[in-house]
């Protein structure tokens, strides 16, 4: 195998490391950087030129990042309207506008829907753990958890179930 024929596993590997990234600088400290949104974004079309555009057309990667970016834009401006606050950051909605450069339109909604799920989870644990360290029952009204951890979470299960087949052959 030549460097050529490794680079697309490469870049993989790359875009898996700033998901972690991602992840743990919104973990800290609640925010999702520009710059490591763009590096993402970059090596899905990095990556899919690299495969000669075999998995996705360059349109479809286009759509998936108007749609994912798209989706959650609206879903913020409704929920910042109806809770009069920040509902969703917009490093939220810029990872998923990077996650449709690498996933298409389909790959995206995937992505959304088990990290919207991922997010419940993480949700139900907190409030659990602070029910528990407080004494008293757990509390998901108000409850503020960030959202990256679990869209990125949705995005490596859907690049998985979108791009294994490439990498089996």
């Amino acid at each position: 195998m030549d460097m050529f024929e490794c680079l697309p596993y490469f870049i993989c590997g790359a875009g898996l490391i700033a998901l972690l990234a991602l992840s743990i600088i919104d973990l800290r400290v609640w925010i999702l950087p520009d710059w490591l949104n763009l590096t993402f974004a970059g090596l899905g079309v990095v990556f899919h030129t690299s495969v000669r555009f075999s998995i996705f057309e360059p349109l479809e990667l286009m759509y998936g990042a108007i749609l994912g970016a798209g989706t959650l834009y609206v879903i913020r401006f409704f929920g910042n309207k109806h809770y009069k606050q920040d509902t969703l950051g917009l490093g939220d909605i810029k990872l998923l506008g990077a996650a449709g450069f690498w996933l298409g339109v389909e790959g995206v909604v995937m992505a959304m829907t088990v990290g919207a799920f991922m997010g419940i989870i993480h949700g139900i644990i907190v409030a659990s753990v602070i029910a528990i360290r407080d004494k008293s029952k757990p509390n998901l009204r108000r409850l503020m958890i960030p959202a990256g951890p679990g869209f990125c979470v949705g995005i490596i299960i859907a690049c998985i179930w979108k791009l294994f087949p490439f990498f089996l052959g």
